[in-house]
């Protein structure tokens, strides 16, 4: 079934979501209601029937907006992989929807975490289409950058899992580079969208930051090792006119695209220093084992354990790479350090301020 938007007024007053943000809006004329055919990345009008964990909405032009019972919202259908919330896939059931992320992924929830409520419960209206009747799909906008021919170096933020402190740890990384006098990049490469990193990383002094919604994906979650592989090489194309690069990598190092990831000789190639991400002594430890397990080259250890001076000091104790805090990390003369200490690479480009 194909529906005009005029018939349908599907999307007057609807909120857009930030996952929507690089598809012209003016694209929209139709939709269609065949959910079976429906695929991660369509863009997908719906009505919040009932609210339950997500209260709000992250908008396109970059804003939390509270939701109501009745609002239409346009949001992009997608999968999530969120230990410490959902599990959600990318599918739309007997007409019936589950907002699964803020940022604006709709899904059908399959496991949750104890402490969350239900989903926020969407109507859906249809699947978004041009005037072609084409599907509109956020892998049809993405960034194409230039290949390039020469790359700043590049330092990798990993972690035990999601709320470990990596996206402060970057912010931080981002902070102690800037101020030692470097334009700095960053890219969160896996995840699910959402722009509050993204706009720590620029508040942190981030010259240029992008994230895998700029490469055609509303999250990285069941995309395929060589999808991510992709939204990597873009990201480190598109900021190559930076001096350095930092970049996140989402969840822990069991999940599955950031496992596939850290096997991949793209990313040992690409990647010249790792800092890893832990919330307390013991996994920091055994992360740390991990990473330089896959033969990466491990600068240091960070994250949530640093809020905690006894965790601090038990991870000092037992690793042979430093331990920062957020404090140590956002110091230039810190973030001159871990240049200092990066894997070399022929043809890296660094020039350090006094």
């Amino acid at each position: 079934m194909i529906e005009t938007l005029e018939a349908t007024r599907a999307l007057n007053h609807a909120k857009w979501a930030f996952t929507t943000r690089r598809v012209p809006r003016s694209l929209a004329a139709s939709m269609h209601r065949h959910w079976a055919v429906a695929r991660p990345g369509d863009l997908v009008a719906a009505e919040v029937v009932a609210l339950g964990q997500h209260t709000g909405l992250q908008l396109a032009q970059g804003r939390r907006a509270e939701l109501y019972v009745g609002d239409r919202i346009v949001a992009c259908l997608g999968n999530r992989y969120a230990p410490d919330q959902f599990e959600g896939m990318a599918r739309i059931v007997e007409g019936q929807l589950d907002l699964i992320a803020a940022g604006g992924v709709v899904g059908t929830v399959v496991e949750a975490h104890a402490r969350m409520d239900e989903p926020t419960r969407l109507r859906p209206l249809g699947v978004l289409c041009d005037a072609s009747r084409q599907a509109l799909n956020v892998s049809r906008f993405g960034l194409v950058p230039e290949r390039a021919t020469r790359r700043p170096p590049v330092i990798a933020v990993l972690g035990t899992s999601m709320n470990a402190g990596k996206t402060t740890a970057v912010a931080a990384v981002v902070q102690g580079l800037a101020r030692a006098g470097l334009r700095v990049g960053a890219a969160k490469v896996t995840g699910t969208g959402a722009f509050a990193d993204l706009q720590a990383f620029a508040d942190a002094g981030a010259a240029e930051v992008v994230d895998f919604t700029d490469f055609g994906h509303a999250t990285t979650y069941l995309a395929g090792a060589e999808a991510v592989e992709r939204v990597l090489e873009a990201s480190l194309d598109h900021l190559d006119d930076c001096d350095a690069i930092v970049i996140e990598i989402a969840d822990g190092l069991f999940q599955r695209e950031t496992a596939a990831l850290l096997r991949a000789p793209a990313f040992a190639a690409a990647v010249d220093g790792v800092l890893f991400a832990a919330p307390d002594a013991l996994s920091a430890v055994h992360g740390a084992g991990l990473v330089m397990g896959a033969g990466l080259p491990l600068l240091a250890v960070g994250g949530l354990l640093t809020m905690s001076p006894l965790g601090t000091r038990e991870a000092r104790r037992e690793l042979t790479v430093p331990v920062y805090t957020r404090a140590e990390l956002c110091d230039p003369e810190t973030g001159r350090s871990l240049l200092a200490h990066l894997r070399p690479r022929a043809g890296a480009r660094l020039d350090v301020a006094a």
